[in-house]
């Protein structure tokens, strides 16, 4: 379990995380999620101890992670897949990991075999592509079999199996009761993998809810209905106090009726329905949604509405500026 109370970063006059207080349990798949710059990067750093906070706590399993004597066997990361030494062997990088944590060298051969990486064991890892780079991060992360698993864009760099794979491995590392945190801007891949979502804007908690309470309460859900016979469908609906709303292409939207309930009254009134689905926003609309005041850099379409920007980096709180990239100081 990952306890965090009063966390709080300041760059100068940049807070970049704000008195930030959740915890992280066992047994779920929990989600990091934030536009750039609120905070998330810096707030796993000082998880690791590798930023020391202004002020608040970090508690690993009741702990702070200085007081972990062999940290690998407690926490397993991936910040920066990069981080790992170039000029050595994928062996030899999980090798002097290993030996400063006290895990036997067989653990080496296991993740290495775990992530797809045994055949190219004795590679240099510069020579690796990104997404093998990324594998031997999560081989690095998983070297010490530890409870607790942070994983930031592990998604990185990954093909269509290995985003498959990873997603299947968080999933089960969770399903064996071990504490995963997860970060990514990837949402429809956080929609697939997160049971849990700890949201954070502009360095404070804007949500600690479950998956499916946080979509609920943030977006809207509705039943479409078609039908070649609109107007007795309306009449129908008007006779059961049910409101509709006219939507594009001759479409009914209709707020809080289920989809059985209008076909029941539609087959009450000999009524033919071309359509009748229910319509749940995706996790993409509620987090739009919940985190719109709280993005760095927002774009504007040009006047031709063709999507030129006329200001800022990209799509709303996923640009970076040009030569960026790396976001610390404006604690992303």
């Amino acid at each position: 379990m990952i306890e965090v109370t009063g966390l709080t970063k300041r760059y100068g006059r940049k807070v970049a995380v704000n008195d930030l207080s959740f915890t992280v349990r066992p047994g779920v798949v929990t989600g990091f999620l934030g536009p750039n710059g609120a905070g998330k990067s810096t707030t796993m750093r000082m998880m690791l101890d590798l930023d020391n906070p202004t002020s608040g706590s970090v508690k690993i399993d009741g702990k702070h992670y200085r007081e972990l004597s062999e940290p690998l066997k407690h926490i397993g990361a991936l910040l920066e897949a990069k981080a790992m030494h170039g000029g050595r062997s994928a062996y030899n990088n999980l090798l002097c990991l290993a030996q400063s944590n006290r895990i036997p060298a067989s653990r080496i051969t296991e993740v290495l075999d775990m992530v797809g990486l045994t055949s190219v064991a004795k590679g240099k890892s510069k020579g690796f592509s990104m997404g093998m780079g990324q594998r031997l991060g999560i081989a690095s992360a998983l070297l010490g079999d530890p409870e607790i698993l942070m994983f930031d864009e592990p998604v990185n760099g990954l093909d269509p199996e290995g985003i498959h794979w990873i997603r299947n491995l968080m999933k089960g590392l969770a399903t064996e009761g071990r504490t995963v945190f997860v970060s990514s801007h990837l949402m429809s891949e956080m929609a697939l993998t997160a049971d849990h979502l700890i949201v954070i804007g502009q360095g404070r908690l804007l949500a600690n809810t479950s998956m499916a309470d946080f979509i609920h309460e943030n977006s809207r859900s509705f039943t479409r209905l078609r039908s070649p016979d609109r107007e007795r469908v309306k009449d129908a609906l008007d006779e059961a106090g049910i409101t509709a709303v006219e939507g594009t292409g001759g479409v009914l939207e209709i707020d809080g009726v289920e989809p059985e309930r209008l076909g029941e009254l539609a087959a009450r009134h000999g009524i033919v329905l071309h359509e009748l689905s229910s319509q749940r926003a995706s996790l993409e609309e509620a987090f739009m949604r919940m985190t719109a005041e709280s993005v760095e850099y927002h774009a504007h379409t040009g006047p031709d509405g063709g999507g030129a920007p006329a200001t800022g980096w990209g799509s709303p709180g996923w640009g970076t500026p040009a030569g960026g990239g790396n976001d610390q100081g404006k604690g992303a």
